[in-house]
């Protein structure tokens, strides 16, 4: 259960911004769950700060240099190297309808090894990984190898993506919200936090970013029955 819980009696623009951000959400989950908002319910505590998040949101939903797949992919696995529960339920249901599959949903802490991802797929995977880290530490080879495909813009747009996510899911984290049941009864991504510590250094870029099918897959986590599952809205 969250620890601040939505506001007993909220204006009417922060109502309309609500029932708005259901919407959306229901759009992009194809789900509607009772706890579907609560980060946003947390935020209508302060109307403004509420507002400026959602622009933020919008913005960044209609960034478009990245393919939808590759954003929804490094959002996912900077959910899940910080461990936000509601941040892994909702990316997970996102990524599978942006084209993701279920073995490549359960793959993402062995994305390296497991073949299932083209080699830019794994560079941004790298970054996520670089990124959400404390201290952040992003190899020059890398940062150059994903400029030299994205370029200028689509870099900012990645960098971005990922330092949002982390925003995100800090923020649930603290204010314990957890899994609103997007992937009920469906394959979830799991937490990845040892790979945040900075155990299992990914290699520089061109070092092995790309090995072959094969890898036996993982168990399948389903969100609902005691897996880590989770993300943001």
């Amino acid at each position: 259960m969250t620890r601040i819980a939505a506001p007993a009696k909220p204006g009417l623009l922060v109502k309309a911004t609500l029932r708005s951000a259901r919407r959306t959400t229901a759009k992009m989950t194809a789900r509607e769950t009772e706890s579907m908002i609560e980060p946003l319910e947390a935020f209508a505590h302060t109307p403004g700060l509420l507002l400026g998040y959602g622009m933020l949101e919008l913005a960044n939903q209609r960034a478009s240099k990245l393919p939808k797949r590759l954003k929804e992919l490094v959002v996912l696995k900077a959910a899940t190297l910080m461990g936000c529960e509601y941040c892994m339920d909702i990316g997970s249901a996102i990524a599978r309808r942006s084209g993701l599959s279920d073995e490549q949903l359960l793959a993402l802490p062995r994305y390296r090894e497991s073949g299932l991802f083209d080699e830019l797929e794994v560079l941004a995977l790298d970054y996520a990984v670089a990124m959400s880290r404390t201290p952040v530490t992003v190899p020059d080879e890398l940062f150059e190898a994903l400029r030299e495909r994205l370029g200028d813009a689509g870099l900012v747009e990645l960098t971005q993506l990922i330092a949002l996510e982390n925003y995100r899911s800090r923020f649930n984290m603290a204010l314990e919200i957890g899994s609103a049941g997007f992937s009920e009864g469906m394959v979830c991504a799991i937490s990845d936090p040892a790979a945040a510590a900075g155990e299992g250094a990914p290699p520089l870029a061109g070092q092995g970013a790309h090995r072959a099918a094969g890898t036996p897959p993982a168990p399948a986590a389903r969100a609902g029955n005691g897996a880590a599952a989770t993300h943001a809205a």
